[in-house]
């Protein structure tokens, strides 16, 4: 069969490998086996003055072992090692309220630890992290939980006016067994975006088990630190975010012509026209 003038045929099983209990489809030629590292690779940049925060959302109180923060380390050790500021916690800790308004204790709630707890990191980071564990496929409660907090935060705004979460970058990652990756880190990484984050090429990661009951990432014998595509893909992630952040903190941030609410609220059109055709 061809296609445009491009010739396909079905693809042989024999080109699949499988990766964390998975599949994927090999090229005939691996290039990345038979190149030389280029000279970027060995002029690694410095990151000093960027911030960023990774929140773990697995279900387990501290200091029981989670799996998703084994992975979310291997991130965090390549961003300090840039000298990015890094801080880490897990939501669970913290005795958070559920709700979409910024102080849950004003909806009800005897207490509600966001504002003084984990927002003033969120607020002050250049780079969020979101990590969490797969639970029939999905994220778990807890990680909905977060993104419903930070979107109760999104009606503020930042110095320039525009939503509070303008200039700062997004990224994921997700442990579990069987399936969910994508399908987590598709939902995670679009709220983050809609309430304003800006999300960079590549910003999730995972590690997936074999199909049913097995040892979880840092098990003896699971494969998971020690799996190349996941780490590559954690690296991948973590330089993109940094990059990313780097580039929009030097550029201060978004442009904020087009996108101020303050503005907006204040009459301003930004050339939007109601009625063009009566001029």
């Amino acid at each position: 069969m061809s296609i445009s003038g491009w010739a396909c045929k079905p693809y042989d099983r024999s080109q699949l490998s499988s990766v964390g209990g998975a599949y994927h489809l090999g090229m005939a030629t691996d290039i990345s086996a038979n190149s030389a590292p280029s000279d970027a690779a060995s002029a690694a940049p410095s990151y000093g003055g960027l911030k960023a925060v990774y929140i773990n959302c697995t279900l387990k109180k501290s200091p029981e072992v989670s799996h998703t923060q084994g992975l979310m380390d291997t991130s965090i050790r390549l961003m300090r090692g840039a000298g990015v500021h890094v801080d880490s916690l897990r939501l669970i800790d913290h005795d958070i309220a559920l709700g979409v308004y910024p102080d849950m204790r004003e909806h009800g709630w005897a207490t509600d630890a966001w504002l003084d707890e984990v927002w003033p990191l969120i607020e002050a980071a250049d780079i969020l992290v979101i990590g969490g564990p797969i639970w029939l496929g999905d994220n778990s409660s807890v990680t909905r939980m977060l993104i419903e907090r930070l979107y109760a935060m999104s009606g503020e705004f930042n110095e320039k006016g525009q939503y509070v979460y303008y200039g700062k970058v997004g990224g994921a990652i997700f442990t579990g067994n069987e399936d969910g990756v994508k399908h987590s880190a598709m939902s995670v990484l679009y709220s983050m975006q809609h309430v304003g984050f800006v999300i960079p090429p590549a910003a999730d990661a995972g590690w997936l088990g074999a199909i049913g009951p097995g040892p979880s990432y840092l098990d003896e014998g699971s494969g998971g630190p020690e799996n190349d595509f996941t780490n590559r893909n954690t690296t991948f992630m973590s330089w993109n975010l940094m990059h990313l952040a780097s580039i929009l903190k030097n550029a201060g941030g978004i442009p904020a012509y087009g996108n101020s609410r303050k503005d907006w609220n204040a009459g301003e059109r930004f050339g939007f026209d109601a009625n063009p055709e009566y001029r």
